[in-house]
């Protein structure tokens, strides 16, 4: 048997499943593309994540788009973070073009143009339903470790939940967060240490000093209401296709602290939401994350731990995770060794240190009699990639080189005009984009603290007035007994008398000689 031959066979045994599956492209040998010989990948597994790794200009956004759209037409939605602000083309089909014709003549499938039907999200000014969570539904653990604090600041963030709770509070958005800080460290301080202990204040300076790093970049847009509903993400058409929901971050690149706190509750509240869904036959939802080393660069220890966790664990709700990036080496290796499907991309070998890491990269990959993944990793074409997957007993498939499919939809960004379309035939926008501010724990703990503080101002006022009359009997007092025990005036008061006896008997017709014969 010919080494062509031994090839597809294992290519064909080894990508041959059972259930419903993608076609990714075609399988190639010392550079060409071999017919009949597919790459495939089993819907069943798409939910042991997966990692699309590859130089800038190799095509891992066009990988990602040519899997979102089949995705759909399996009926499975996905959420994608559109970060470059390429993947609007999803929602429009391709014009088409000689080259995708070509490829698809060696691949051994037709093309067949088509459109995804998708909502676009955002986190901040693009167009699109807004994501927003309030401080609540993070909880105090998950809150403490995106703001990077010990164990005695995240005590002190748990007393703020605490009594936001005992004192039925709404804890929203961060301007609540920080009130209620300062209220149970100020007016409040009494109250809070004697229910919950001595509140350090050099802890408190910390955590606000975390707080006002997180608002200057621009995270006070998403902590608030109406908070989104994961469910929303579970959507499909009237035809039964996944909608692609489009997360726009084009204006979030040097906003990474944003990015990684909406990635990390995103996945929270999923794994809490979701049911456990067992050994299914397609996953409920993927999840696509473009630029992925901006979720690890900023991520704490702490952060990384709950990242990993929820990797782990969060394939079991039916969700895959898929991490898009340059170089597997930006992807922890704790999270990389949970990623199932692995699509590899070209990696450019220009100085010592990319030739290591080439080298590194390699090792991620199994052990091919075909290839030497270090040396075909650097002469990938464009629209190529090395492909392993697992199959539907969990094992890996064999090491492909592919020529990948074309996407079906256009390889371009939307004009605002198409954007303005979709929005206006969207579902969810108008639930999502209404402006609410209820009354929540900033505006009752103001009211709280002014209320006190009119009080304070009344109780000084009376207080004064009560002085003031009190100062002023005093001084009435004095001035009438300094005149009576003055001796003059004694003596004239006397004289005074006298006068006024005399003139009054003399009025009666009494004189003195009378007076006195009686």
């Amino acid at each position: 048997m010919s080494k062509k031959e031994q090839f597809t066979t294992q290519i064909n045994e080894g990508y041959t499943f059972k259930g419903r599956f993608i076609i990714l492209g075609g399988a190639m040998l010392d550079g060409a593309c071999i017919p009949d010989t597919l790459v495939k990948i089993p819907l069943k597994t798409m939910n042991r994540h997966g990692l699309i790794a590859g130089a800038t200009g190799s095509g891992k956004t066009k990988t990602l788009q040519i899997l979102a759209e089949h995705l759909s037409h399996q009926g499975v939605p996905s959420l994608l973070m559109d970060i470059k602000g390429d993947l609007s083309g999803i929602a429009v089909a391709s014009e088409g073009h000689p080259k995708i014709d070509e490829r698809h003549a060696q691949i051994g499938i037709p093309f067949e143009a088509g459109a995804s039907p998708v909502e676009f999200l955002s986190l901040s000014d693009e167009p699109g339903a807004r994501l927003r969570a309030t401080v609540l539904e993070f909880g105090p653990v998950l809150f403490s470790k995106i703001l990077g604090l010990n164990d005695t600041q995240s005590g002190i963030v748990a007393v703020v939940y605490k009594y936001c709770d005992d004192n039925k509070l709404p804890l929203l958005d961060l301007a609540d967060f920080k009130q209620t800080l300062q209220y149970i460290t100020n007016e409040g301080k009494e109250e809070a240490e004697k229910a919950y202990g001595r509140i350090s204040t050099a802890s408190v300076g910390t955590i606000m000093r975390k707080i006002i790093e997180l608002e200057q970049q621009d995270a006070g847009r998403f902590f608030g209401e109406r908070s989104f509903d994961v469910d929303d993400l579970l959507r499909t058409d009237k035809n039964g296709r996944g909608i692609v929901s489009v997360l726009r971050l084009t204006d979030i690149q040097d906003r990474p602290k944003l990015f990684s706190t909406f990635m990390l509750q995103m996945l929270a509240e999923i794994y809490s939401n979701f049911p456990e869904e067992g050994d299914s036959e397609k996953p409920k939802l993927v999840i696509f994350i473009d630029e992925a080393h901006l979720v690890f660069e900023e991520a704490s220890d702490a952060l990384m731990d709950q990242i990993e966790v929820i990797v782990k664990l969060i394939r079991s709700k039916g969700v895959g995770l898929f991490f898009v990036t340059q170089n597997p080496a930006d992807i922890p290796d704790d999270v990389l060794g949970q990623l199932g499907l692995k699509i590899q991309h070209a990696l450019r070998a220009f100085t010592a240190k990319d030739r290591k890491a080439i080298k590194l990269a390699a090792q991620n990959y199994p052990i091919s009699e075909f290839y030497d993944v270090a040396q075909v990793v650097t002469e990938l074409g464009i629209g190529e990639a090395l492909v392993t997957a697992l199959n539907e007993k969990g094992i890996p498939t064999p090491l492909a080189h592919t020529l990948l499919r074309a996407p079906e939809s256009r390889m371009d960004v939307l004009t605002e005009q198409e954007i303005g379309q979709i929005i206006r035939r969207s579902e969810i926008i108008g639930k999502y984009n209404e402006e609410i501010d209820r009354e929540s724990a900033h505006e009752i703990l103001t009211k709280k603290v002014e209320e006190a503080q009119d009080e304070t101002i009344q109780q000084e006022m009376r207080a004064q007035r009560e002085r003031a009359r009190s100062t002023s009997s005093r001084k009435e007092k004095s001035a009438i007994e300094k005149i009576i025990s003055n001796p003059t005036t004694r003596q004239v008061a006397r004289t005074v008398a006298r006068e006024l006896t005399r003139g009054l008997l003399g009025v009666l017709g009494i004189s003195s000689s009378t007076r006195r014969r009686r």
